[in-house]
């Protein structure tokens, strides 16, 4: 890759998918092998996703990604190779409970989240939890008061999770009302559909800002960088980066905006189901 020096990677939907043991819960071997390759090549590959780290330890150890990655949909840069952190944005207290007083007294399934552990409310578990068990490839704890215990801890992200599309409205709705100034975004899963998982994160906290410090934190500006997604909202860093692209299965309106950057610097691949990342990482190691 001549002019890419650094990667950002969206990882559900990009490079894991919806098929059970073929790239769920984890990538393909070949996508796997990829990523070492080019990782061992010099250029460095950052996750980005709204999951906490420990859910993608095994792919970050797999491909020898010994570099930071974005987790907790920007609230948490690390490196889990050597457990380095080098930062972790937290919530307010007193934000956080009013949060999930909101969420919970509106019958929201809501999981809090610190670096190294999710939380769930015991009477709010249910098939979400088992599907997100899946997801996350780890067991929630358990607590008899969600709010109370988020009241011990240095909370970086809370997860409502939305039905579908329209309980998504009703949950964004009810969250603009708090006037916390805290930053909601909204993600899918492709084996977990049509539920929406929101990503509740400190102000201004977002991949957008998680991937300038990934930027800083390589060396490498923005302009070099490749990144990768299958969500509108994924834009919201591919747009910073000097390069883009989406998947196959990636919404239209992501397609069309990772086209609007300059000839060469953007390509559509395959979906993730048929490992679209390996034929998008080939092209721009051709330019």
């Amino acid at each position: 890759m001549k002019n890419v020096k650094g990667i950002i990677l969206d990882v559900d939907g990009v490079i894991v998918g919806e098929k059970i043991g073929f790239n769920s819960p984890n990538p393909h071997i070949d996508v796997i092998e990829k990523l070492k390759e080019i990782r061992n090549g010099g250029i460095p590959i950052s996750l980005c996703t709204a999951k906490p780290h420990f859910s993608i330890n095994k792919i970050i150890n797999d491909a020898c990604l010994d570099n930071y990655h974005i987790a907790d949909g920007g609230s948490v840069i690390i490196n889990p190779i050597n457990n380095t952190i080098v930062k972790k944005h937290v919530i307010d207290k007193q934000d956080v409970k009013h949060i999930l007083d909101m969420c919970l007294s509106n019958n929201i399934y809501t999981e809090i989240y610190t670096v190294d552990n999710y939380f769930i409310q015991k009477d709010q578990m249910c098939d979400i939890t088992q599907k997100h068990i899946h997801i996350l490839q780890d067991n929630p704890v358990i607590v008899e008061n969600l709010s109370e215990e988020s009241l011990k801890h240095e909370v970086t992200k809370i997860m409502p999770i939305a039905l579908d599309e329209n309980d998504q409205i009703r949950v964004t709705k009810l969250f603009e009302e708090t006037n916390t100034g805290l930053t909601l975004s909204w993600g899918i899963h492709p084996v977990a559909n049509p539920l929406k998982f929101g990503i509740i994160t400190a102000p201004g906290i977002s991949k957008k800002q998680g991937a300038i410090e990934i930027s800083k934190n390589m060396g490498v500006p923005l302009e070099n960088i490749l990144a990768v997604g299958d969500s509108t909202s994924d834009w919201q860093f591919i747009d910073l980066c000097g390069y883009g692209a989406a998947m196959g299965n990636a919404s239209d309106k992501l397609k069309q905006l990772v086209t609007t950057k300059e000839e060469n610097h953007f390509y559509i691949g395959e979906d993730v189901d048929k490992n679209g990342i390996i034929e998008i990482l080939e092209y721009f190691n051709n330019k």
